[in-house]
């Protein structure tokens, strides 16, 4: 058994997560001194405070409690005051509680900002879009990665459903987010982006194609070699970009200079983006910001559209009544490297 000597001090914060966000009123006893704003607390009332947290926390023999002077706070009736336990000469954050101001009742809770609409999120500037105009009820990020067969199956599946019932009433882009277990993700990546420059119809054919294709990039054109290779890949990956573009009328000097050139800081700023915002495997959705991974039914990721469709004042179709065989995205692994 662990002497309680020997509990770290950098525990007690996760030691206090068993206060929660309750308030804690002590029984009926006699007056104490409220506390005052700029004052440290009277002695009487920073007992209170130190022997309630020593039991709630189960602080070992020999620790100490240092209670911070009362600042005011954004909640009417309370004011803020900052912890910190020490032991063995070691001292932990501050951790920060709410006192009432009759003295009777301390609090902790957590403080989140709201104010943003959570559509804005994520930007869809400058991004290819499919669907309706950019003041579409619904905003769709999907975060790609163009060698990942889980993306290949949502692509090919969950997508045209989502067009297909909504119309204008949702605004799609992709966000490129290739993953490093992927050789030529990357590369893929910055090639239909150099045909988005151009023309956004291209570049969602080159991605409807290398989805639907994937499989077979990398296979040496050399009937006698069958294996894979990163260099056969991007031969094909540029070969392809190369044809949408003619087909699509693009400059093809401008095109061959952008494919050449192989520049991946766009690519790496939508990674560090998605990074930041949790993102950690591929296929990741945002529906007006709300995000879904994992392996969900169509009618729930209908069920979301349909609610953000009504939360921005408008009409979604009528409900959704699945067909008889199965209408559910296929299983992605649960793993943090779902893109394998």
């Amino acid at each position: 058994m662990l002497k309680p000597s020997l509990l770290p001090v950098f525990l007690f914060a996760s030691l206090l997560t068993t206060f929660g966000c309750h308030a804690q009123t002590p029984a009926a006893s006699p007056a104490v001194t409220a506390p005052v704003v700029g004052k440290p607390l009277a002695p009487d009332m920073a007992r209170r405070v130190e022997v309630l947290l020593r039991q709630k926390a189960q602080l070992p023999p020999g620790a100490t409690i240092q209670v911070g002077v009362p600042v005011a706070s954004d909640l009417p009736g309370y004011s803020a005051i900052n912890v910190t336990f020490s032991k063995d000469g070691k001292t932990s954050r501050p951790i920060n509680f709410l006192i009432s101001a009759d003295g009777k009742t301390l609090a902790q809770f957590s403080k989140f900002d709201i104010s943003a609409d959570p559509r804005n999120l994520i930007s869809a500037d400058g991004r290819p879009a499919r669907g309706g105009p950019a003041t579409a009820p619904v905003l769709i990020v999907g975060f790609d990665d163009l060698e990942c067969p889980y993306c290949a199956v949502l692509h090919a599946s969950i997508f045209p459903a989502i067009t297909n019932r909504y119309g204008n009433q949702v605004h799609i882009v992709y966000k490129d987010f290739p993953l490093d277990q992927h050789p030529w993700a990357m590369r893929a990546a910055v090639d239909v982006d150099c045909l988005a420059e151009q023309s956004p119809v291209g570049y969602w054919n080159l991605v409807d194609g290398i989805h639907a294709h994937a499989s077979d990039i990398g296979v040496s054109s050399d009937a006698k070699d069958s294996q894979k290779t990163l260099a056969a890949a991007n031969e094909q990956l540029d070969k392809l970009t190369r044809e949408q573009g003619k087909l699509q009328k693009a400059d093809a000097a401008k095109l061959d200079a952008c494919i050449a050139k192989q520049d991946t800081t766009a690519v790496k700023a939508s990674q560090q983006q998605g990074q930041l915002l949790g993102v950690e495997s591929t296929p990741t959705l945002y529906i007006n910001g709300d995000k879904i991974d994992g392996a969900l039914p169509i009618e729930f990721i209908f069920g979301l559209i349909d609610e953000a469709i009504r939360v921005q004042g408008q009409t979604p179709p009528p409900p959704y009544v699945a067909p008889a065989t199965t209408a559910s995205v296929a299983e992605k692994p649960t793993a943090p490297a779902a893109g394998k």
